[in-house]
């Protein structure tokens, strides 16, 4: 009884520092999700505004560009993936990188070869486990992105949007990402982002649709002002996926750690009882053999007499 009852007591302990631990990222995740929100609020605006104006230009000129021009017969698409660094976030990566998948089977159904890109450590081990070729792979910020990681993001995928097929370019630009709707969901999407759709349905604003765009006079040309909004519309997407996925991350985190500190709590009850009942029963066992042994003593005695 006693070994038992050292089992049960070395259990508690064990999981009382986990449940610490768990305890503990809990309460950072909380305090990051206020200042992801903060900055996806703040980004979300210009980059709707962004992609308003791009399409305003494109609907007024008659340039083709790759950013409003789409392939007679496209042949390649660039997928851009973004994962966590870390885990401890439920499945969070885990349904981006399936909505990656679903992506990818779908591009290829139509014929198209896929280049993979891929942000996070998550997504890199899984692609790297299973031996498929990723273009490029960037890490260490998924959690806190800056603009500028957002710029070492785009910038191969606009060189490769730039190059004929022939060269290794690509016809398309697709991104996958976990966006933010509250604190208890968060969605894997995916979004076409190049060639820009001209119908504003891909617009963030949906009342964008029902606008009239204004016309422009451009100068010196339009395809030079397509030029110029080309990388600020691929880099402020890129930014406001990544800020969306750093505040899905989070709140991920946070729920995975809140339910693992409760499921904690719940198997430390489930074990101090099971250690109440083992001390009960040893205490039991003493007082039993020393009533026991007791009668047999005063059994000795009174035969003796």
């Amino acid at each position: 009884m006693g070994a038992q009852l050292r089992v049960y007591k070395r259990r508690i302990r064990s999981v009382t520092a986990t449940k610490k631990i768990t305890k503990a990222m809990e309460m950072i995740a909380a305090s990051r999700i206020v200042k992801a929100q903060r900055q996806v609020a703040a980004s979300t605006p210009y980059a709707s505004e962004l992609t308003r104006a791009v399409t305003a230009v494109a609907t007024g000129s008659n340039t083709q560009h790759p950013l409003t021009t789409e392939a007679e017969q496209p042949a390649r698409a660039a997928v851009l993936l973004i994962t966590s660094d870390r885990g401890l976030a439920g499945g969070y990566s885990s349904n981006a990188i399936k909505a990656a998948e679903q992506l990818t089977e779908r591009l290829k159904g139509e014929g198209k070869e896929v280049d993979t890109y891929i942000v996070g450590r998550k997504g890199v081990s899984y692609y790297a486990f299973r031996e498929r070729k990723v273009v490029e792979s960037w890490t260490g910020f998924t959690d806190s992105p800056t603009y500028a990681d957002a710029k070492a993001v785009a910038a191969p995928l606009i060189e490769a949007v730039q190059q004929d097929t022939a060269e290794g370019g690509v016809d398309e630009l697709h991104i996958v990402f976990t966006e933010f709707v509250s604190m208890m969901t968060q969605t894997p999407v995916d979004n076409r982002l190049l060639p820009l759709s001209l119908d504003a349905k891909d617009a963030d604003d949906e009342s964008a649709a029902n606008e009239l765009l204004p016309l422009f006079d451009f100068e010196p040309s339009a395809e030079d002002v397509l030029d110029a909004l080309l990388p600020r519309y691929v880099e402020s997407r890129i930014y406001n996926a990544l800020l969306q996925s750093a505040a899905s991350e989070h709140a991920a985190r946070r729920r995975a750690m809140k339910s693992a500190t409760d499921n904690a709590e719940e198997l430390i009850k489930s074990l101090s009882r099971l250690a109440n009942q083992a001390r009960q029963a040893e205490i039991t066992q003493e007082i039993s053999e020393i009533v026991g042994g007791a009668s047999a003593l005063a059994d000795a005695t009174a035969g003796s007499d």
